[in-house]
């Protein structure tokens, strides 16, 4: 079982950056993938980012990529996500998702490839 919370989201002006951390519990953090999604009011949860157990491989929405950067820092449990050049289209809450399985990347877009997810946090960007 990981738990995983989230910290880090707030209000931010358009063109700022935030970063959002994602902590996990347990001893086994590096055999899980992780992912960041997002959900604004009234829309499909959409995928942001994701990296590989060892952090050598990473993939990236098309609508977030060249601007958000994720990592992982295996001896700290925490799997991060840079947010740069920050559009109100961005404004959502931010969820972080660990999965076991290796899939491939059209799977991993999808949140089913997904086993554990923390609880969110909200991220505005607005003037």
């Amino acid at each position: 079982q990981v738990q995983l919370v989230e910290s880090g989201g707030g209000l931010v002006q358009p063109g700022g950056s935030l970063r959002l951390s994602c902590a996990a519990s347990g001893r086994t953090f590096s055999s899980y993938a992780m992912g960041w999604f997002r959900q604004a009011p009234g829309k499909e949860r959409e995928f942001v980012a994701d990296i590989s157990r060892s952090g050598s491989s990473t993939y990236y929405g098309s609508s977030v990529k060249g601007r958000f950067t994720i990592s992982r820092d295996n001896a700290k449990n925490t799997v991060y996500l840079q947010m740069n050049s920050l559009k109100p289209e961005d404004t959502a809450v931010y969820y972080c998702a660990g999965r076991s399985e290796f899939k491939n990347i059209a799977a991993i877009v999808g949140t089913t490839s997904y086993d554990y997810w923390g609880q969110g946090t909200q991220v505005t960007v607005s003037s």
